[in-house]
């Protein structure tokens, strides 16, 4: 048997040859920080399938992202609840629409300082809730 050319172990000797050597830095920057902007609320609504979240007014949109930045996370995406759903998901492309409401108040307050990232699926616009529309007993989201 030939001797190794590339011999891995001596990279993993100690804890500071490892840190050193270490490719993958996961740091608070990295994160996307969700924020779940209900349009029916006038306080916040905690989500019991995931502690510590809540949905909330789009008047405190703005206090969750300075919370996301003391943090050191610099992205948030919103997930939009609309007040009212229909058959084509209308409210996700309104102009006055929950999601646009609250990027138009984050962009207020933080400019180019927070990534604001919209979700795209429309199952939470839709009266069926599919996330797309249905056509001929078939969704379209494709």
């Amino acid at each position: 048997m030939s001797f190794p050319t590339v011999r891995m172990r001596r990279l993993r000797r100690t804890a500071p040859m490892r840190d050193m050597l270490n490719q993958v830095n996961l740091q608070p920057s990295n994160l996307i920080y969700p924020i779940f902007v209900d349009e029916n609320i006038k306080k916040p609504v905690p989500i019991e399938a995931m502690l510590g979240y809540s949905k909330l007014p789009i008047a405190q949109v703005v206090d969750e992202g300075k919370q996301a930045l003391a943090q050191g996370v610099k992205s948030v995406i919103l997930f939009g609840i609309p007040a009212k759903k229909d058959e084509a998901g209308t409210s996700a492309f309104a102009k006055e629409g929950v999601v646009q409401k609250a990027t138009l108040e984050l962009k207020k307050a933080f400019g180019e300082e927070l990534v604001v990232v919209g979700d795209v699926c429309l199952c939470e616009y839709m009266s069926h809730g599919h996330c797309g529309l249905v056509k001929g007993g078939e969704v379209l989201n494709d």
